[in-house]
């Protein structure tokens, strides 16, 4: 087994492990509050030791609130975002930003929060302008309420914005670093880099492409997968990856794809969107588990990525 590495994250001093617990899965109506918070603290037992929620996310604050209590919140850097609550979606202005934060306070039961993102905002100068968010994180953060400030969103030009601004401590980004796509290794990545920002890397599985189950409607994807299956190195995961198990290095394509990310050259994390105890273990234990060098070979040879 591997054991997860520290990561430096940017300039903010937060030294997380690798993996880091994404948590807008515990919302589902069909999961109940104690399976949530089996599953968030399974993730700390097992090191995973950096929460990413937002109050977008339905029920993810209020189950994290809980999971934490106890002495719990004291072994996290916890995180969320604003600019995106439902009862004030879009809305960047400095009263509603106070006011997201400050519930997600009461809502997770914590005095401060060690990260706060602003949140998929359609036009990057809303947020930034005098008066509004930007500058009201800047407050809380003065008085450590905040403890530091970043933006979750998938434009890479937002990235540069906001990084150029100098604020900037933290970039989440999406879908643009997996197995199927690295655009942002080119643009926001040695951007962070020069800047000391740390990085955060979302939806590294590519919104379920690269879970392990056969994708729909993805040709590359799907040839992925193929070659995992056909050359036995495809491994169900608690029977959930289409009834096919490797006979041979037992490696799915969920781990090539965790792996992938964790070895990007960052200073930052891998977000895994994680919802009950069963998932968060079938991942550590993946990403835990050393993929051969033979199996790596091969695939870049196939595809043209790889470690």
């Amino acid at each position: 087994m591997i054991a997860l590495e520290k990561r430096r994250l940017g300039r903010t001093g937060m030294r997380p492990k690798v993996l880091a617990l994404g948590c807008a899965p515990l919302h589902r109506p069909d999961r109940t509050d104690d399976e949530a918070v089996a599953a968030v603290r399974r993730a700390i037992e097992l090191g995973w030791n950096y929460l990413d929620t937002s109050p977008y996310y339905g029920q993810s604050e209020r189950r994290l609130g809980l999971a934490l209590e106890g002495g719990w919140r004291e072994k996290v850097f916890l995180q969320t975002k604003t600019g995106s609550h439902p009862q004030r979606p879009y809305d960047y202005s400095a009263e509603a930003t106070r006011w997201s934060v400050e519930n997600s306070l009461k809502v997770m039961k914590t005095e401060y929060l060690d990260a706060v993102l602003i949140h998929d905002p359609s036009d990057i100068e809303d947020p930034l302008r005098p008066g509004r968010c930007l500058d009201e994180l800047l407050k809380m953060k003065e008085k450590g309420i905040v403890r530091h400030i970043g933006l979750g969103v998938r434009s890479h030009e937002f990235h540069k914005r906001f990084i150029e601004t100098g604020h900037c401590e933290l970039v989440l980004t999406y879908f643009d670093y997996t197995l199927l796509d690295q655009s942002v290794a080119k643009t926001t990545l040695p951007l962070a880099r020069k800047h000391d920002v740390g990085i955060e890397l979302g939806s590294v599985l590519g919104a379920g492409l690269l879970t392990g189950q056969e994708p729909r409607n993805h040709p590359r994807a799907h040839a992925m997968w193929a070659w995992c299956r056909d050359r036995n190195v495809f491994a169900a995961s608690a029977g959930r990856t289409a009834g096919l198990c490797g006979k041979n290095t037992g490696v799915s394509l969920r781990q090539l794809a965790l792996h992938f990310c964790m070895a990007a050259k960052i200073d930052g994390v891998v977000l895994v969107g994680c919802g009950t105890r069963q998932h968060v273990e079938d991942v550590h234990r993946e990403a835990t588990t050393e993929v051969p060098v033979e199996v790596w070979r091969d695939f870049r040879a196939q595809f043209g990525v790889g470690i």
